[in-house]
C-alpha cells in the first residue's frame, strides 16, 4: 500500500489541514494519508501546544468517517527530538508491506537541506502543496518532487488559536466534533 506521510503539530487539526490530506489522498496514487502527530517541535512555544494524546484525539475525532485518512501517534514513542528520517526507518522496519512518501508544504521544502539526512530524504515521493511566498522549487528536475497544482489555504493553527483566546468563534474553520470538543474543554481560551 502507498501510505503518504503528513506531518505536524496539529494543534488545533483544522480544516485547511484536513482539506490538503483528502484532496492528495484522491489526487494522486496514494492508498492512505496517515496525519501523523508530531511531539514538541524545539522551534515552537509549548505553553499553547496540547498534550500529544489530546491532539492525536481531535485529529480522530475530525476523520472518523474518512476512508483515505489515518491517524498516528508514531513519533511519541521515539527518541526527542523527532527526525523525519527516524521515523522512515521505523515505519520501514514496521510496516515493510507499504510505500512511504512525505506530504509538505513548499516552505518545508526550501528548508529540506536543513534536516537530517535529507539527502536520503529526497530519495522518497514528495508531494508538495504551495505555501505562500515559497513558490520556488529548490530541486529543479527531481522526478520524485511532485508540486501540486492546489489553491493556496491562508488558515493556520496559531491564528486559530489566537482567535479562540480572543474570544472569537473557529467553528466554521474546524471540523465540527473538533470545534465542539475544543469549546467545551476550555482549550487556548487562556
Amino acid at each position: 500500500m502507498k501510505i503518504g506521510l503528513f506531518f505536524g503539530s496539529f494543534n488545533p487539526v483544522h480544516n485547511g489541514h484536513l482539506i490538503i490530506a483528502s484532496y492528495i489522498s484522491q489526487t494522486t496514487d496514494l492508498d492512505k494519508v496517515w496525519m501523523v502527530v508530531s511531539p514538541q517541535n524545539p522551534l515552537k512555544p509549548k505553553e499553547t501546544l496540547l498534550r500529544d494524546h489530546d491532539r492525536l484525539h481531535l485529529i480522530n475525532l475530525a476523520i472518523e468517517e474518512s476512508k483515505h485518512l489515518k491517524s498516528s501517534g508514531i513519533e511519541f514513542k521515539l527518541p526527542k527530538p523527532s527526525y523525519t528520517i527516524d521515523t522512515l526507518v521505523y515505519l520501514h522496519e514496521k510496516y515493510p508491506q507499504h510505500r512511504f512518501s512525505l506530504i509538505m508544504g513548499s516552505d518545508n521544502l526550501v528548508t529540506l537541506h536543513k534536516w537530517k539526512n535529507f539527502e536520503k530524504l529526497l530519495t522518497y515521493p514528495i508531494y508538495v502543496y504551495k505555501r505562500r511566498g515559497f513558490d520556488e522549487n529548490p530541486y529543479p528536475g527531481r522526478k520524485n518532487i511532485q508540486l501540486l497544482d492546489f489553491p493556496f489555504l491562508d488558515i493556520s493553527a496559531t491564528f486559530i488559536r489566537d482567535s479562540i483566546r480572543k474570544g472569537i468563534s473557529m467553528q466554521y474553520f474546524l471540523p465540527e466534533p473538533v470545534w465542539k470538543y475544543i469549546d467545551e474543554s476550555g482549550w487556548y481560551k487562556k
